[in-house]
């Protein structure tokens, strides 16, 4: 059955459906009748991507960065990634559940959800949620696990832009103001929903439209997160870093990876982690979710080969972090477009994203001069907005894609009436608010941190390093 990650294209209202499919969505109600049980199986998967999205985070990401430092600043990324992760998950708990997937109650319903779940508040082993396909639900508790691994690695990969040279107390007040003024809202505006047993006619579809998010009623689709995840963390690094300034040393003397493999073992975490990333936001056990585990798949190895024939052309040898590189610029992409489109389509947009964020990482860095250290603007902003723009390109059903479901006629719409132009336009959209939101929020927050604690630590700390001047340890005593 393939009624889960479609949308509604019963005009213009009806087009945001898209956006949510898969992933975050509210409590369901079912009517006056009892909702069915949830399926162990889709329960079983839930929980097992909520484990892989934590291995993608601890260790995967921790590792991926700690090897790309040198050998005196491994353990402060490894520490910051950990604690950030603990952070954005009691977070989430608090609050920012609520804020992200409850219904908003004001003029802003469409850009940031209530306090009504605060605490999660109501919820318990019994509350239900919907998934994409209708009458059909899983636990709630399941559901705010899954996100919550999405709000927690989201900051976490923030820290790559500025790596070596930030205040680790600096860090977390930032990360704190962030998640509550740039993710939470963003994520309202892109996956918050009624859910499809809300769309039984026309009248109810247009009833409920008001109180969905504004990107996804523009019909911005991402189907795990491109915008909320990966644009929105680029934008945050690419600020951070410039304001921070570059390293001691950047562009004067080697600043190379202190352990290669560490980086090998982490994109492969990250790159096992991510079937729950992307997989899991189907948040059902289906066939549906086979074609979005095959585009995950063939997207990543595609981006993998396609960076390392370039950088072989280009620069004269291919290189393992190049090919690690590529691999995660090629998870980047697909992530918005993993339920929406072809296999041969996610093939395109894999080996596309990683030539262009190749000429990110090296040409655009080299010309503009600033100092990302582990180029988290050029990788996950760049790859980012490559595959929201191309989503709206390889969902056209004749290019492979899967178009979107129209939940009120129960049906797909005729594939000759689908407008590249038009799906591209509304990815515009979620790519356009993504950075106008966070670059500003970003930019107070991280004024606001510099003024009080200040954003960097001193010139003899930096040279010291941080594993002993922040955390008092080493991670090699030889």
């Amino acid at each position: 059955m393939q009624l889960d990650k479609k949308r509604t294209k019963g005009g213009s209202v009806m087009r945001g459906l898209g956006a949510a499919l898969l992933l975050m969505l509210p409590v369901m109600v079912f009517g006056a009748d009892t909702p069915p049980p949830p399926n162990k199986g889709d329960v079983s998967w839930l929980m097992t991507a909520t484990v892989l999205v934590i291995l993608m985070t601890i260790p995967g990401l921790a590792l991926f960065y700690g090897g790309m430092v040198r050998g005196k600043n491994v353990l402060s990324l490894l520490m910051q990634v950990m604690i950030i992760f603990c952070i954005g998950v009691l977070m989430f708990a608090i609050y920012g559940y609520s804020m992200s997937f409850s219904e908003g109650h004001s003029s802003l319903a469409q850009f940031v959800g209530s306090f009504d779940k605060i605490f999660l508040k109501g919820m318990t082993g019994d509350s239900l949620t919907g998934t994409f396909s209708k009458a059909t639900n899983i636990p709630e508790l399941g559901f705010f696990c899954f996100q919550a691994t999405f709000a927690a690695i989201t900051p976490a990969l923030i820290v790559g832009a500025f790596a070596e040279r930030i205040k680790f107390s600096a860090l977390l007040v930032f990360i704190v103001i962030w998640l509550t003024f740039a993710y939470y809202p963003i994520a309202h505006m892109v996956w918050f929903w009624a859910g499809p047993d809300a769309y039984t006619t026309q009248a109810a579809a247009d009833a409920v439209t008001p109180h969905n998010g504004f990107l996804f009623n523009k019909g911005a689709l991402d189907f795990a997160g491109g915008t909320v995840v990966h644009i929105n963390a680029g934008i945050a690094g690419i600020i951070g870093c410039m304001l921070i300034k570059k390293r001691i040393g950047f562009g004067q003397t080697a600043l190379p990876p202190h352990n290669v493999p560490y980086v090998m073992v982490g994109a492969a975490l990250l790159w096992v982690g991510w079937f729950g990333f992307n997989v899991g936001s189907n948040l059902e056990a289906n066939g549906f979710a086979t074609l979005v585990f095959t585009n995950t798949l063939l997207a990543t190895a595609a981006a993998t080969m396609a960076w390392m024939f370039g950088e072989w052309v280009f620069k004269g040898s291919p290189t393992m972090l190049g090919a690690a590189s590529g691999a995660v610029a090629g998870l980047v992409a697909i992530t918005p477009a993993c339920g929406w489109v072809g296999t041969m389509g996610s093939i395109a947009i894999g080996a596309a994203a990683a030539l262009i964020c190749l000429w990110a990482v090296t040409w655009l860095k080299h010309k503009l001069g600033y100092d990302d250290s582990l180029d988290v603007f050029g990788v996950h902003c760049i790859g980012g907005i490559t595959g929201a723009l191309l989503t709206g390109v390889f969902n056209s059903p004749a290019l492979g894609g899967t178009d979107v479901y129209d939940y009120v006629a129960n049906a797909y719409p005729d594939p000759s009436k689908y407008s590249i132009a038009d799906h591209v336009i509304s990815q515009a959209w979620g790519v356009g608010v993504t950075i106008l939101w966070c670059g500003i929020v970003s930019l107070i927050a991280y004024k606001i941190v510099d003024l009080t604690i200040g954003l960097r630590v001193t010139e003899e700390q930096e040279r010291e390093g941080l594993d002993t001047v922040s955390h008092g340890e080493r991670a090699y005593n030889n």
